[in-house]
């Protein structure tokens, strides 16, 4: 009796192993959250998201430094809160803990990626200090 492949599994099998390496590739090549130099500079993106930061006057309940007033500690936070809870709780925020949402502030949804970043990066400790200046 002879065997013949069966086209079907041979073109599955195929197409996942061209799916698994495509998706090798994209991890190797991710760019990095943040760039910091001597724990101050940054790249222009978390600088947006530092200027970001402080136009929305998140320092007065989270503190000049991120690490609490009114508000909780956001270098402590975000080592705990993934980046999809933490622009859920930034755009629909906390009512019953009193974080208002910011679902309608063009300056906080445009730029909560860099915001996002610069944050991580305080939390991370890459980000020594609470102003930082771009990386010339």
């Amino acid at each position: 009796m002879k065997v013949r492949p069966n086209r079907f599994l041979l073109a599955t099998a195929g197409a996942l192993a061209l799916v698994c390496s495509t998706a090798v590739v994209a991890q190797e090549v991710k760019t990095p959250l943040y760039t910091v130099v001597d724990g101050s500079k940054v790249d222009a993106k978390t600088l947006n998201g530092f200027r970001m930061w402080r136009q929305a006057n998140c320092a007065a309940c989270h503190g000049a430094n991120q690490e609490g007033l009114a508000g909780p500690s956001l270098v402590e936070g975000l080592k705990k809160l993934s980046k999809e809870e933490f622009v859920k709780v930034v755009l629909d925020g906390r009512i019953e803990r009193g974080m208002p949402p910011h679902k309608d502030s063009p300056y906080v949804t445009k730029n909560i990626d860099d915001i996002y970043a610069y944050l991580k990066g305080r939390s991370d400790g890459a980000i020594k200090t609470s102003r930082v200046s771009g990386i010339e």
